[in-house]
């Protein structure tokens, strides 16, 4: 009897531990997301304002209309020269920015699905360790007031709220790109906001993130709010008290704008004509609207550092303002549209003021992009983020430090890949004449998500001194950026074999880096 009591006890003991380790297991699954990530001891955490604009230029002067933007952010902090994006579609640069992670990698290769956008984000696991994710698990109130992939939500879940973010403003049906007649899953309910002038997506927005900011403040948390407003993406639509603002801008006039001559250019642009009158005044059009649309995102500024300056916590707030992706308007005789790797569609406007950032200083020569920004916000977090990561914290950087020569980024990643994996092994290059390219997921439902890993149909490397493409029908770009920075002379057939064949070597292994390996190769090939 009294053995059969040990043995019970034995046993009770036993499936108890057992119970334990399976709970323990299940624990550790479900913080995955948190433990892949090290919160650093800090302090005192700063408060991050990140504002992600849609489609904005650097190149066409369009950031000298915002005239707060100039006197709260440009002169009060630091601009980065030529700040790159490795994707210029909306998505894969979004993902890029929340996952830190270059296309070939993230995999969300296009905008639409089945190889891109929100659904393809959530299913290939995306989701579970974002940018959110990480400063959530260190302590901050995060929220996201605006656009955020793609396609989202999904059709059958339209109060979806992705992992890592406290609270959650996003548009769930209809669209809000026209800046009216929306519905905003506000925190898992659905809101409806009529097309009236008070219901402007920027001033909602505006109005929305001040309100957070107070509230947080009041909490005595730091926080982390990722602010995605549409303009000035297309239609562009200003609001009502703006409609007369700049009657007589046009788009800047440079040696690419209607490129005299571009018969070097890849086969879908040589046969290209020049722009008629009409496309041009079609373009001054589209340009004046995307002007007027940025005004409401100047005024938004003023009002964001007038809610810190009350609160007090301007002095610990890092501002940062940028975009997804870049837009040509009549270069090397496209028509509206983006997706392309010349300096209109991959260079965007980033600049940072906050705690320690130089006032007033432009950084040159820095090879930094989009695939550096999650890491540099976690790097003012204190949390160091898991090692999926393949950017640089450009933070010592704003902070006045130098810039890398020798031991820093040499090359800069650039990749676009085709919208239907069954036609990527033929797909000829990018029809970039054409229009603006559509992203059919803001307005259609989807089917479901592919998980084929892709080939890029042209993908290239963009140095200080020059840009490298590769098309997948063989054609090759190649441009010197110091004595042709408007990208006017492809001199791929007489840079001299060995200086193409060293940047071909070099593509090659850099559109299959992953991880720290990608800041081996990203210095130079093996």
């Amino acid at each position: 009897m009294k053995k059969n009591s040990l043995i019970s006890g034995l046993f009770f003991r036993i499936m108890l531990l057992c119970i334990l380790m399976s709970l323990l297991v299940s624990s550790c699954n479900l913080m995955k997301p948190v433990l892949d990530i090290v919160v650093l001891p800090k302090d005192q955490r700063p408060n991050i304002l990140f504002i992600l604009v849609d489609d904005l230029d650097a190149k066409m002067n369009s950031i000298s209309t915002m005239k707060n933007l100039q006197e709260l952010m440009v002169a009060r902090g630091t601009s980065v020269d030529d700040f790159l994006i490795t994707n210029p579609l909306c998505c894969p640069s979004r993902t890029t920015i929340l996952r830190g992670q270059y296309t070939h990698s993230h995999q969300v290769y296009h905008n639409d699905s089945p190889d891109g956008g929100f659904v393809k984000f959530n299913e290939v696991g995306n989701d579970a360790s974002t940018l959110g994710v990480w400063l959530q698990a260190a302590g901050y109130r995060t929220a996201l007031i605006g656009k955020y992939l793609n396609g989202y939500p999904f059709r059958d879940e339209r109060t979806y709220i992705p992992s890592g973010w406290s609270e959650w403003y996003s548009p769930a049906k209809k669209s809000a790109y026209d800046g009216y007649d929306y519905v905003l899953n506000e925190n898992g309910t659905l809101v409806i906001y009529p097309p009236n002038e008070v219901n402007y997506f920027t001033d909602v927005a505006s109005r929305k993130a001040v309100d957070f900011i107070q509230r947080a403040d009041a909490a005595k948390v730091p926080f982390f709010l990722y602010l995605a407003p549409f303009a000035p993406h297309l239609p562009a639509t200003a609001a009502n008290r703006h409609l007369d603002l700049f009657p007589s801008i046009t788009v800047p006039i440079t040696p690419s704008f209607n490129e005299a001559d571009v018969s070097d250019k890849p086969t879908n642009m040589s046969q290209n004509p020049l722009l008629t009158d009409d496309l041009i005044l079609k373009n001054n059009k589209i340009y004046r609207q995307r002007i007027l649309s940025l005004q409401a995102v100047d005024e938004m500024l003023v009002e964001l550092v007038k809610v810190l300056e009350q609160t007090g916590q301007m002095d610990n707030t890092y501002i940062v303002f940028t975009s997804d992706n870049g837009f040509h308007l009549g270069q090397h005789r496209l028509v509206e549209g983006k997706g392309t790797f010349y300096e209109e569609d991959i260079v965007v406007p980033f600049i940072v003021r906050g705690p320690g950032v130089t006032e007033g200083r432009t950084v040159t020569d820095l090879l930094a992009g989009n695939v550096d920004i999650p890491i540099t916000i976690a790097d003012w977090a204190g949390v160091v983020p898991p090692d999926f990561v393949e950017g640089r914290s450009i933070a010592p950087i704003l902070a006045g430090g130098t810039v890398p020569l020798e031991n820093g980024r040499k090359a800069y990643l650039l990749e676009i890949y085709s919208r239907n994996s069954s036609s990527e092994a033929s797909a000829p290059s990018l029809p970039i004449a054409a229009s603006a390219i559509l992203e059919l997921s803001d307005v259609f439902d989807l089917p479901s998500v592919s998980l084929n890993k892709l080939s890029p149909i042209m993908h290239g490397l963009r140095t200080n001194d020059y840009l490298y493409i590769e098309h997948n029908d063989g054609f090759v770009e190649f441009y010197d950026l110091i004595n042709d920075p408007y990208e006017l002379e492809n001199i791929a057939s007489m840079a001299g074999s060995a200086l193409i064949d060293h940047f071909s070597k070099w593509l090659q292994v850099f559109s299959k880096c992953n991880g720290s390996g990608c800041l081996q190769v990203d210095m130079g090939p093996p």
